[in-house]
Protein backbone atom coordinates (compact mmCIF):
# COMPACT_ATOMS: atom_id res chain seq x y z
CA UNK A 1 0.00 0.00 0.00
CA UNK A 2 2.47 2.44 0.50
CA UNK A 3 4.66 1.62 -2.28
CA UNK A 4 1.85 2.26 -4.20
CA UNK A 5 1.04 5.90 -2.83
CA UNK A 6 4.91 6.79 -3.11
CA UNK A 7 4.16 6.04 -7.06
CA UNK A 8 1.42 8.34 -6.97
CA UNK A 9 3.15 11.07 -5.27
CA UNK A 10 6.15 10.73 -7.34
CA UNK A 11 3.87 10.83 -10.24
CA UNK A 12 2.01 14.04 -8.98
CA UNK A 13 5.65 15.48 -8.20
CA UNK A 14 6.26 15.08 -11.66
CA UNK A 15 3.42 16.61 -13.12
CA UNK A 16 3.47 19.24 -10.98
CA UNK A 17 7.68 20.04 -11.83
CA UNK A 18 6.71 19.62 -15.45
CA UNK A 19 3.81 21.92 -15.84
CA UNK A 20 5.67 24.80 -13.63
CA UNK A 21 8.94 24.16 -15.59
CA UNK A 22 9.45 27.66 -17.64
CA UNK A 23 10.67 25.39 -20.48
CA UNK A 24 7.65 23.27 -20.30
CA UNK A 25 4.88 24.58 -22.74
CA UNK A 26 1.46 22.99 -23.12
CA UNK A 27 1.03 23.90 -26.70
CA UNK A 28 4.22 21.97 -27.42
CA UNK A 29 2.83 19.02 -26.11
CA UNK A 30 -0.12 19.70 -27.62
CA UNK A 31 0.65 20.03 -30.74
CA UNK A 32 3.48 17.46 -30.92
CA UNK A 33 0.58 14.98 -29.93
CA UNK A 34 -1.47 16.19 -32.28
CA UNK A 35 0.74 15.79 -35.73
CA UNK A 36 1.74 12.07 -33.68
CA UNK A 37 -2.10 11.30 -34.59
CA UNK A 38 -2.32 12.49 -38.03
CA UNK A 39 1.16 10.57 -39.18
CA UNK A 40 0.75 6.93 -40.89
CA UNK A 41 3.57 6.08 -38.76
CA UNK A 42 3.23 8.27 -35.55
CA UNK A 43 5.92 10.16 -36.54
CA UNK A 44 6.43 14.07 -36.76
CA UNK A 45 8.99 13.85 -39.17
CA UNK A 46 6.43 13.16 -41.34
CA UNK A 47 5.73 16.82 -41.94
CA UNK A 48 9.48 17.70 -42.07
CA UNK A 49 10.60 18.61 -45.48
CA UNK A 50 14.15 17.61 -46.57
CA UNK A 51 17.30 19.83 -47.36
CA UNK A 52 17.48 21.25 -50.63
CA UNK A 53 20.31 19.65 -51.55
CA UNK A 54 19.67 15.53 -49.54
CA UNK A 55 18.80 14.61 -53.49
CA UNK A 56 17.75 10.60 -52.12
CA UNK A 57 14.66 12.10 -49.72
CA UNK A 58 13.35 14.71 -51.88
CA UNK A 59 10.57 13.51 -54.30
CA UNK A 60 11.88 12.90 -58.15
CA UNK A 61 9.66 12.69 -61.27
CA UNK A 62 10.15 9.54 -63.74
CA UNK A 63 13.23 9.70 -65.75
CA UNK A 64 14.85 12.38 -64.42
CA UNK A 65 17.07 11.62 -61.06
CA UNK A 66 18.26 14.67 -59.85
CA UNK A 67 21.99 15.86 -59.70
CA UNK A 68 23.41 18.81 -58.83
CA UNK A 69 24.62 19.79 -62.58
CA UNK A 70 21.03 19.40 -63.65
CA UNK A 71 19.64 21.39 -60.51
CA UNK A 72 22.43 23.96 -61.48
CA UNK A 73 21.65 24.79 -65.39
CA UNK A 74 17.84 24.73 -64.22
CA UNK A 75 18.63 27.47 -61.34
CA UNK A 76 19.93 29.63 -64.89
CA UNK A 77 17.47 28.83 -67.00
CA UNK A 78 14.62 29.38 -65.01
CA UNK A 79 15.85 32.99 -64.96
CA UNK A 80 17.33 33.49 -68.10
CA UNK A 81 15.25 36.18 -69.95
CA UNK A 82 17.51 35.58 -73.00
CA UNK A 83 15.55 32.73 -73.95
CA UNK A 84 12.72 34.84 -74.76
CA UNK A 85 13.50 35.20 -78.48
CA UNK A 86 9.79 33.86 -79.90
CA UNK A 87 8.20 36.92 -78.25
CA UNK A 88 4.97 37.97 -80.06
CA UNK A 89 6.70 41.74 -81.44
CA UNK A 90 10.30 42.70 -81.38
CA UNK A 91 9.80 44.37 -77.96
CA UNK A 92 8.92 41.93 -76.69
CA UNK A 93 12.24 39.64 -77.12
CA UNK A 94 14.31 38.65 -74.25
CA UNK A 95 11.69 40.55 -71.73
CA UNK A 96 10.72 37.78 -69.77
CA UNK A 97 11.67 34.45 -67.89
CA UNK A 98 9.60 31.72 -66.12
CA UNK A 99 10.49 33.75 -62.95
CA UNK A 100 8.70 36.93 -64.31
CA UNK A 101 5.12 34.68 -63.46
CA UNK A 102 6.94 32.87 -60.50
CA UNK A 103 8.49 35.67 -58.53
CA UNK A 104 10.67 34.22 -55.80
CA UNK A 105 9.70 37.01 -53.33
CA UNK A 106 6.41 36.82 -53.64
CA UNK A 107 6.66 33.22 -52.87
CA UNK A 108 7.29 32.06 -56.13
CA UNK A 109 4.09 33.27 -57.25
CA UNK A 110 3.05 36.29 -59.74
CA UNK A 111 3.11 39.97 -57.45
CA UNK A 112 0.05 40.99 -59.07
CA UNK A 113 -3.38 39.03 -59.39
CA UNK A 114 -2.33 37.60 -62.49
CA UNK A 115 1.24 36.73 -64.24
CA UNK A 116 2.34 38.11 -67.51
CA UNK A 117 4.82 37.24 -69.31
CA UNK A 118 5.51 38.36 -72.81
CA UNK A 119 3.84 41.61 -73.69
CA UNK A 120 4.34 42.71 -70.04
CA UNK A 121 6.30 45.74 -68.84
CA UNK A 122 7.55 47.03 -65.44
CA UNK A 123 7.72 45.41 -61.67
CA UNK A 124 7.89 47.52 -59.09
CA UNK A 125 8.99 45.91 -55.79
CA UNK A 126 7.48 42.36 -56.12
CA UNK A 127 6.30 42.31 -59.54
CA UNK A 128 2.76 44.01 -58.87
CA UNK A 129 3.61 47.03 -61.09
CA UNK A 130 3.75 44.51 -64.14
CA UNK A 131 1.23 45.98 -66.78
CA UNK A 132 0.37 45.85 -70.57
CA UNK A 133 3.17 46.96 -72.77
CA UNK A 134 2.58 48.96 -75.76
CA UNK A 135 2.36 47.63 -79.39
CA UNK A 136 -0.03 44.43 -77.72
CA UNK A 137 -3.19 43.76 -77.74
CA UNK A 138 -5.09 42.16 -74.75
CA UNK A 139 -5.92 39.03 -76.48
CA UNK A 140 -2.28 38.80 -77.51
CA UNK A 141 -0.30 38.93 -74.04
CA UNK A 142 0.88 35.33 -72.72
CA UNK A 143 -1.35 35.04 -69.48
CA UNK A 144 -3.47 32.28 -67.74
CA UNK A 145 -6.93 32.27 -67.01
CA UNK A 146 -6.12 31.01 -63.41
CA UNK A 147 -3.55 32.39 -61.02
CA UNK A 148 -0.11 30.76 -61.75
CA UNK A 149 0.39 28.89 -58.23
CA UNK A 150 3.20 28.60 -56.11
CA UNK A 151 6.37 26.33 -57.09
CA UNK A 152 7.03 25.95 -53.47
CA UNK A 153 7.62 22.25 -52.20
CA UNK A 154 6.02 21.47 -56.42
CA UNK A 155 8.39 18.40 -55.33
CA UNK A 156 5.54 16.68 -53.73
CA UNK A 157 3.04 17.26 -56.24
CA UNK A 158 2.32 14.48 -59.06
CA UNK A 159 0.35 15.72 -61.56
CA UNK A 160 0.60 19.82 -61.85
CA UNK A 161 -1.76 23.18 -62.49
CA UNK A 162 -4.62 23.78 -60.81
CA UNK A 163 -6.64 20.45 -63.05
CA UNK A 164 -3.80 18.25 -62.37
CA UNK A 165 -3.75 18.08 -66.30
CA UNK A 166 -0.47 17.73 -66.55
CA UNK A 167 1.49 13.82 -65.64
CA UNK A 168 0.42 10.43 -66.75
CA UNK A 169 -0.02 8.60 -63.59
CA UNK A 170 -1.24 8.93 -60.37
CA UNK A 171 -4.39 10.57 -60.75
CA UNK A 172 -4.13 10.97 -64.06
CA UNK A 173 -3.93 6.98 -64.87
CA UNK A 174 -7.06 6.37 -67.18
CA UNK A 175 -7.45 10.10 -68.59
CA UNK A 176 -5.90 9.21 -71.42
CA UNK A 177 -8.68 9.91 -73.74
CA UNK A 178 -8.22 13.69 -72.43
CA UNK A 179 -4.32 13.74 -73.36
CA UNK A 180 -5.49 16.19 -76.95
CA UNK A 181 -3.59 19.33 -77.83
CA UNK A 182 -1.04 20.50 -74.85
CA UNK A 183 -1.82 17.91 -73.07
CA UNK A 184 -0.57 15.50 -75.85
CA UNK A 185 2.98 15.64 -73.77
CA UNK A 186 1.30 13.59 -71.27
CA UNK A 187 2.19 10.03 -73.59
CA UNK A 188 5.79 10.74 -73.09
CA UNK A 189 4.73 8.93 -69.53
CA UNK A 190 6.41 12.06 -67.11
CA UNK A 191 5.01 13.08 -64.21
CA UNK A 192 3.55 16.26 -64.11
CA UNK A 193 6.52 18.81 -63.84
CA UNK A 194 8.84 17.23 -66.27
CA UNK A 195 5.70 17.00 -68.72
CA UNK A 196 4.39 20.23 -67.50
CA UNK A 197 7.44 21.97 -68.77
CA UNK A 198 8.28 20.75 -71.82
CA UNK A 199 4.93 22.34 -73.09
CA UNK A 200 5.36 25.91 -71.06
CA UNK A 201 8.22 26.42 -73.24
CA UNK A 202 6.50 26.83 -76.02
CA UNK A 203 3.61 28.21 -74.22
CA UNK A 204 5.36 30.92 -72.96
CA UNK A 205 7.14 31.38 -76.34
CA UNK A 206 10.93 30.46 -75.77
CA UNK A 207 13.40 29.21 -78.20
CA UNK A 208 15.14 26.76 -77.17
CA UNK A 209 17.53 25.70 -80.74
CA UNK A 210 21.06 24.43 -80.02
CA UNK A 211 22.07 27.83 -81.68
CA UNK A 212 20.42 30.38 -79.08
CA UNK A 213 21.81 28.25 -76.05
CA UNK A 214 25.18 27.94 -77.22
CA UNK A 215 24.92 31.75 -78.13
CA UNK A 216 23.61 32.61 -74.71
CA UNK A 217 26.88 29.99 -73.53
CA UNK A 218 24.44 26.84 -72.26
CA UNK A 219 26.38 24.28 -74.11
CA UNK A 220 28.93 23.07 -71.34
CA UNK A 221 26.05 23.59 -68.66
CA UNK A 222 24.13 21.11 -70.72
CA UNK A 223 27.00 19.15 -71.73
CA UNK A 224 27.33 18.63 -67.66
CA UNK A 225 24.16 18.08 -66.86
CA UNK A 226 22.96 15.16 -69.45
CA UNK A 227 26.39 13.34 -70.69
CA UNK A 228 23.88 10.29 -71.19
CA UNK A 229 21.97 11.96 -74.05
CA UNK A 230 23.70 12.21 -77.42
CA UNK A 231 24.73 15.35 -78.75
CA UNK A 232 21.69 15.30 -81.35
CA UNK A 233 19.42 14.89 -78.34
CA UNK A 234 20.65 16.89 -75.55
CA UNK A 235 19.81 20.83 -76.88
CA UNK A 236 16.09 20.60 -76.50
CA UNK A 237 12.88 21.51 -74.60
CA UNK A 238 12.82 17.63 -73.36
CA UNK A 239 16.48 18.15 -71.42
CA UNK A 240 15.49 21.95 -70.48
CA UNK A 241 12.50 20.77 -69.09
CA UNK A 242 14.29 17.63 -67.04
CA UNK A 243 16.86 20.80 -65.73
CA UNK A 244 13.81 22.99 -64.95
CA UNK A 245 12.13 20.43 -63.02
CA UNK A 246 15.11 19.28 -61.23
CA UNK A 247 15.74 22.80 -59.92
CA UNK A 248 12.20 23.56 -59.04
CA UNK A 249 12.00 20.20 -56.87
CA UNK A 250 14.80 21.61 -54.59
CA UNK A 251 12.52 25.31 -54.01
CA UNK A 252 11.74 23.46 -50.30
CA UNK A 253 10.12 26.38 -47.87
CA UNK A 254 12.23 23.98 -45.43
CA UNK A 255 13.49 27.34 -43.20
CA UNK A 256 9.71 28.07 -41.94
CA UNK A 257 9.56 28.19 -38.37
CA UNK A 258 7.08 25.46 -38.53
CA UNK A 259 9.69 23.49 -39.83
CA UNK A 260 12.23 24.94 -37.48
CA UNK A 261 9.55 23.57 -34.92
CA UNK A 262 9.58 20.30 -36.32
CA UNK A 263 13.08 20.32 -35.97
CA UNK A 264 13.14 21.02 -32.22
CA UNK A 265 13.53 24.54 -32.64
CA UNK A 266 10.11 24.63 -29.78
CA UNK A 267 11.04 28.95 -29.62
CA UNK A 268 10.94 29.16 -33.47
CA UNK A 269 6.75 29.95 -33.10
CA UNK A 270 5.32 32.09 -30.62
CA UNK A 271 2.41 31.12 -28.71
CA UNK A 272 -0.66 32.54 -31.17
CA UNK A 273 1.36 30.96 -33.79
CA UNK A 274 1.63 27.44 -32.20
CA UNK A 275 -2.41 28.25 -31.34
CA UNK A 276 -3.32 28.92 -35.01
CA UNK A 277 -1.23 25.37 -35.72
CA UNK A 278 -3.43 23.35 -33.25
CA UNK A 279 -6.54 24.86 -35.28
CA UNK A 280 -5.07 24.03 -38.53
CA UNK A 281 -3.93 20.40 -37.63
CA UNK A 282 -7.80 20.17 -35.69
CA UNK A 283 -10.76 22.26 -35.31
CA UNK A 284 -10.68 24.38 -38.11
CA UNK A 285 -10.09 20.58 -40.56
CA UNK A 286 -7.38 22.32 -42.62
CA UNK A 287 -5.20 19.27 -42.57
CA UNK A 288 -8.06 17.30 -44.50
CA UNK A 289 -7.19 18.37 -47.74
CA UNK A 290 -3.46 19.73 -46.71
CA UNK A 291 -1.48 16.84 -46.34
CA UNK A 292 1.90 15.51 -45.67
CA UNK A 293 5.27 17.32 -45.32
CA UNK A 294 4.16 19.99 -48.00
CA UNK A 295 0.75 20.77 -46.45
CA UNK A 296 -1.02 20.31 -50.29
CA UNK A 297 -2.27 17.85 -52.02
CA UNK A 298 -3.59 16.79 -55.73
CA UNK A 299 -6.91 16.30 -54.56
CA UNK A 300 -9.80 18.52 -56.03
CA UNK A 301 -12.51 20.49 -54.26
CA UNK A 302 -14.78 23.25 -54.93
CA UNK A 303 -15.42 25.70 -52.52
CA UNK A 304 -16.97 28.34 -54.93
CA UNK A 305 -14.51 30.86 -55.35
CA UNK A 306 -14.46 33.55 -58.08
CA UNK A 307 -12.61 33.06 -61.14
CA UNK A 308 -9.88 35.61 -62.86
CA UNK A 309 -12.35 37.26 -65.15
CA UNK A 310 -14.51 38.27 -62.25
CA UNK A 311 -11.27 39.98 -60.84
CA UNK A 312 -9.90 41.70 -63.26
CA UNK A 313 -7.54 39.38 -65.19
CA UNK A 314 -6.75 39.91 -68.70
CA UNK A 315 -7.80 37.67 -71.74
CA UNK A 316 -10.01 35.70 -70.02
CA UNK A 317 -14.14 35.11 -69.28
CA UNK A 318 -16.57 33.24 -68.40
CA UNK A 319 -16.24 30.37 -70.80
CA UNK A 320 -12.77 30.07 -70.09
CA UNK A 321 -12.12 26.74 -69.77
CA UNK A 322 -9.36 26.84 -66.74
CA UNK A 323 -12.78 28.41 -64.87
CA UNK A 324 -14.01 24.36 -65.10
CA UNK A 325 -11.23 23.05 -62.76
CA UNK A 326 -10.66 18.99 -62.92
CA UNK A 327 -13.74 19.53 -65.01
CA UNK A 328 -12.47 21.58 -67.72
CA UNK A 329 -9.84 18.71 -68.43
CA UNK A 330 -11.46 15.61 -67.57
CA UNK A 331 -14.64 16.54 -69.39
CA UNK A 332 -16.44 14.92 -66.46
CA UNK A 333 -19.67 16.27 -64.84
CA UNK A 334 -18.84 15.10 -61.25
CA UNK A 335 -15.53 17.47 -61.96
CA UNK A 336 -16.86 20.48 -62.77
CA UNK A 337 -15.22 23.50 -61.04
CA UNK A 338 -13.41 21.53 -58.63
CA UNK A 339 -9.69 22.77 -58.79
CA UNK A 340 -6.43 21.11 -56.69
CA UNK A 341 -5.74 21.70 -53.47
CA UNK A 342 -2.80 24.35 -53.34
CA UNK A 343 0.62 24.50 -51.35
CA UNK A 344 0.11 27.06 -48.69
CA UNK A 345 4.42 28.02 -47.11
CA UNK A 346 4.54 31.28 -47.82
CA UNK A 347 0.84 32.57 -49.04
CA UNK A 348 2.09 35.81 -46.82
CA UNK A 349 4.34 36.94 -49.96
CA UNK A 350 1.84 37.84 -52.14
CA UNK A 351 -1.49 39.19 -51.42
CA UNK A 352 -3.70 37.21 -53.91
CA UNK A 353 -5.32 34.16 -52.79
CA UNK A 354 -7.52 31.29 -54.70
CA UNK A 355 -7.52 30.50 -58.24
CA UNK A 356 -9.38 33.71 -59.01
CA UNK A 357 -6.69 35.60 -56.63
CA UNK A 358 -10.74 36.60 -55.45
CA UNK A 359 -8.88 37.61 -51.50
CA UNK A 360 -6.31 39.80 -50.78
CA UNK A 361 -5.19 39.02 -47.04
CA UNK A 362 -4.67 35.64 -45.05
CA UNK A 363 -7.50 36.71 -42.66
CA UNK A 364 -9.94 37.17 -45.65
CA UNK A 365 -9.13 33.56 -46.60
CA UNK A 366 -9.79 32.50 -43.30
CA UNK A 367 -12.77 34.65 -42.96
CA UNK A 368 -14.21 32.72 -46.18
CA UNK A 369 -13.56 29.50 -45.17
CA UNK A 370 -15.10 29.75 -41.37
CA UNK A 371 -18.14 31.32 -43.11
CA UNK A 372 -18.76 28.49 -45.35
CA UNK A 373 -20.83 30.43 -47.96
CA UNK A 374 -19.77 30.38 -51.86
CA UNK A 375 -19.34 33.67 -53.53
CA UNK A 376 -19.45 32.22 -57.01
CA UNK A 377 -23.03 31.47 -58.21
CA UNK A 378 -21.89 30.38 -61.44
CA UNK A 379 -20.82 26.87 -58.86
CA UNK A 380 -23.84 24.60 -58.32
CA UNK A 381 -23.85 23.67 -54.88
CA UNK A 382 -23.64 20.00 -55.63
CA UNK A 383 -20.13 20.46 -56.54
CA UNK A 384 -19.32 22.17 -53.40
CA UNK A 385 -17.36 19.94 -51.09
CA UNK A 386 -18.34 18.11 -48.17
CA UNK A 387 -15.40 20.11 -46.57
CA UNK A 388 -16.43 23.23 -47.27
CA UNK A 389 -19.20 24.44 -44.41
CA UNK A 390 -19.29 26.79 -41.46
CA UNK A 391 -15.93 26.50 -38.77
CA UNK A 392 -17.68 28.19 -36.59
CA UNK A 393 -13.89 29.77 -35.05
CA UNK A 394 -14.53 32.67 -32.94
CA UNK A 395 -12.90 36.09 -34.01
CA UNK A 396 -9.87 35.07 -32.15
CA UNK A 397 -9.71 31.50 -33.50
CA UNK A 398 -9.82 33.27 -37.22
CA UNK A 399 -6.94 35.43 -36.19
CA UNK A 400 -4.57 32.69 -34.43
CA UNK A 401 -5.16 30.58 -37.71
CA UNK A 402 -4.28 33.42 -40.12
CA UNK A 403 -0.83 34.13 -37.88
CA UNK A 404 -0.03 30.77 -38.28
CA UNK A 405 -0.46 30.42 -41.74
CA UNK A 406 0.95 34.08 -41.94
CA UNK A 407 4.06 33.60 -39.75
CA UNK A 408 4.34 29.46 -39.05
CA UNK A 409 4.50 28.97 -42.81
CA UNK A 410 6.72 31.68 -43.96
CA UNK A 411 10.27 30.95 -45.22
CA UNK A 412 12.47 33.82 -44.74
CA UNK A 413 14.87 33.26 -46.94
CA UNK A 414 13.83 32.56 -50.85
CA UNK A 415 16.92 34.42 -51.76
CA UNK A 416 18.93 31.37 -51.26
CA UNK A 417 17.05 30.00 -54.73
CA UNK A 418 18.03 32.93 -56.94
CA UNK A 419 21.44 33.29 -58.70
CA UNK A 420 23.26 36.13 -58.76
CA UNK A 421 23.42 36.79 -62.40
CA UNK A 422 21.96 34.16 -65.58
CA UNK A 423 24.93 33.94 -68.94
CA UNK A 424 23.07 36.20 -71.00
CA UNK A 425 23.94 38.82 -68.40
CA UNK A 426 20.57 40.36 -69.05
CA UNK A 427 18.05 41.39 -66.30
CA UNK A 428 15.87 39.16 -64.98
CA UNK A 429 13.46 38.20 -63.72
CA UNK A 430 12.25 40.80 -66.33
CA UNK A 431 14.26 42.79 -68.95
CA UNK A 432 12.20 45.43 -70.26
CA UNK A 433 13.17 48.76 -70.01
CA UNK A 434 10.62 49.71 -67.23
CA UNK A 435 11.88 46.58 -65.45
CA UNK A 436 15.48 47.39 -65.99
CA UNK A 437 14.83 50.33 -63.86
CA UNK A 438 12.60 49.04 -61.27
CA UNK A 439 15.41 46.23 -60.66
CA UNK A 440 18.04 48.60 -60.37
CA UNK A 441 19.62 46.95 -64.05
CA UNK A 442 20.46 50.21 -65.50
Amino acid sequence: MMKHLFTLVLLAALIFACTHDPLFNPLDYQLETRLQELSPGGDINYFRLPDSDDFNSIPQGVGNRLTPEKVALGKMLFYETGLGEDAKYQNGKDTYSCSTCHVPSAGFMPGRLQGIADGGVGFGLNGESRSMMNGYDESELDVQGARALSLLNVAYVTNTTWSGQFGANFVNEGTEYAWTDIREVNHMGLDGLEAQNIEGTIIHRMRLSRGLLDTLGYLPMFDAAFPEFPESERYNRVTTSLALSAYLRTLLANEAPFQRWLKGEQDAMDEQVKTGALLFFGKAGCYRCHKGASLNSVEFHAIGVRDLYQTGGFNTGPDDIRNFGRGGFTGKEEDMRKFKVPGIYNMADSPFYFHGSSKHSLHDVVEYFNKGIPENPDVPASQISSFFHPLNLTDEEVQDLAEFLKKGLHDPNLQRYVPSSVLSGNCFPNNDPLSRAHLGCE
